[in-house]
């Protein structure tokens, strides 16, 4: 799995970031952001809601997510 650190990264360029990291991830497999921002959760959340890709959420820690997304097929 592919792990993008977003760390101090503000919305939009982690949406940004994993939206061109999509583009060359093969269907099935799956990408992470690692992100410290909750506006960031917010925003990839709502902009893939009605995707086809599977998104899960993880807080690790406090104020600390992990963000996986796999592409659909």
């Amino acid at each position: 799995m592919d792990k993008i650190d977003c760390f101090g990264d503000i919305c939009p360029i982690p949406l940004l970031k994993l939206q061109n990291s999509l583009k060359t991830l093969k269907s099935g497999h799956s990408i992470m952001l690692v992100v410290d921002h909750s506006c960031v959760v917010e925003s990839i959340s709502d902009y893939y809601n009605s995707s086809k890709h599977q998104v899960s959420i993880d807080e690790i820690i406090n104020g600390v997510w992990e963000i996986t997304v796999t592409k659909s097929v």
